[in-house]
């Protein structure tokens, strides 16, 4: 696996003191993705992301852990338009269980 440049970027993004925004997106074939996003240059950026599987095993991407053979941290702005906010509570819910 090739080294991402992006860590730097989003390690900077996720230690900032900017306010955080949680939202939640889902699929007909039972997959769901969380997110947590910062807002940068007018968009909002995923610092933390959960991708849950159909089969409910569930991943974590952040700073720390760009991508893995089953996934990524996603590196295109948000469209929130297309998410439903949610809880930070209900996002560290599920990133806490899927640790």
């Amino acid at each position: 696996m090739l080294h991402d440049v992006r860590a730097p970027l989003v390690r900077q993004l996720a230690e900032s003191d900017a306010p955080r925004r949680y939202w939640h997106m889902g699929d007909e074939d039972g997959r769901a993705w969380l997110f947590e996003s910062v807002e940068g240059d007018g968009e909002h950026w995923a610092v933390r992301q959960v991708e849950v599987g159909a089969d409910r095993a569930a991943r974590r991407y952040w700073w720390r852990r760009l991508q893995d053979d089953d996934g990524f941290l996603t590196d295109q702005p948000l469209e929130i338009w297309e998410l439903t906010e949610i809880t930070e509570e209900a996002f560290e819910a599920v990133w806490a269980a899927a640790g």
